[in-house]
C-alpha cells in the first residue's frame, strides 16, 4: 500500500487562555493520499488557514500528530521544518500577486527551483506547458490575466515535485469559468503526478472536481453534507 502523504491525527490548535480560548482545530484527523484532490469547505473562522498551515508545517499544532511525506514533523525544529516544506510542500497562494513583477513567466519558474534547491521530473517548459502557459513564457506578470498569473503560481508549486501541494483560496479573483480551468488543472495535475492536494475554498461552484469534499466547523472536521 502507498502511504499517505499527509496525516493529521487527533490535532488540535487552541489561541487565547481562559474564558477567551479559541479551538482553532479541534481534534482534527485527516489522511490524504497521493494523487487524492481534496476540497475543505466552511465559514471564515472556522479553521481552514489553520489547518492549511499545520499541514504546510507552519504552525506547529498543540497536540496531536502530524507526517508529511511519511516523516512524523512533531518534534522537527525550525530548521528540520523548513526541509520539509522546501522538499516535500508546494503553496498556491489566494493573491497571485505575490509573483516578482520582473521576472518573465519562465523565470518565475527558475527562480522557485533555486529556492527549492531541487526541481521536479520536469523541465520548465514542460511544466508552463502543462499549466498551458507554454505561449507565454516570456511575459511578465503585468502582461498576464489573472487567471495567467494563478496559472504560473500553480507551476511554481509544483517546480520541486512535491507531495503535497496546498491551495487557498485559488478562485477568489477569477470569475466562474477561469475558476472552474483553473480547479481543473489543480485536480489533474495532482492526480497525473501523484501529488496529494488540499485545497480551502469558499466556492461551491468548483468541488465538483475534486475527489472528496470536508466542512470546517469551528475547528471540526467533517464530510461536507
Amino acid at each position: 500500500m502507498i502511504a499517505p502523504a499527509l496525516i493529521l491525527d487527533d490535532v488540535r490548535v487552541s489561541y487565547g487562555d481562559g474564558d477567551s480560548v479559541v479551538h482553532a482545530l479541534d481534534h482534527v484527523s485527516l489522511s490524504v493520499d497521493p494523487g487524492e484532490f481534496i476540497a475543505v469547505v466552511g465559514p471564515s473562522g472556522s479553521g481552514k488557514s489553520t489547518l492549511l498551515a499545520v499541514a504546510g508545517a507552519l504552525t506547529t499544532p498543540d497536540s496531536g500528530r502530524v507526517a508529511v511525506a511519511g516523516e512524523d514533523i512533531g518534534d522537527f525544529n525550525d530548521t528540520e521544518l523548513a526541509r520539509i516544506r522546501r522538499e516535500h510542500v508546494g503553496f498556491v497562494f489566494q493573491s497571485s500577486g505575490s509573483l516578482p513583477s520582473a521576472l518573465r513567466a519562465r523565470d518565475q519558474i527558475e527562480l522557485a527551483a533555486r529556492i527549492h534547491g531541487k526541481r521536479g521530473r520536469r523541465s520548465n517548459e514542460e511544466l508552463l506547458e502543462a499549466v498551458g502557459m507554454g505561449h507565454r513564457a516570456k511575459h511578465r506578470p503585468a502582461t498576464l490575466s489573472g487567471g495567467e498569473r494563478q496559472r504560473i503560481g500553480i507551476a511554481r508549486a509544483l517546480v520541486a515535485g512535491p507531495d503535497l501541494l496546498l491551495v487557498d483560496e485559488p478562485t477568489a479573483a477569477l470569475d466562474r469559468r477561469r475558476s472552474h480551468e483553473i480547479v481543473t488543472l489543480l485536480a489533474e495535475e495532482c492526480r497525473e503526478q501523484g501529488v496529494a492536494g488540499v485545497m480551502v475554498t469558499h466556492d461551491l461552484e468548483v468541488i465538483e472536481h475534486c475527489d472528496r469534499v470536508l466542512e470546517m466547523v469551528d475547528g471540526r472536521l467533517t464530510p461536507a453534507r
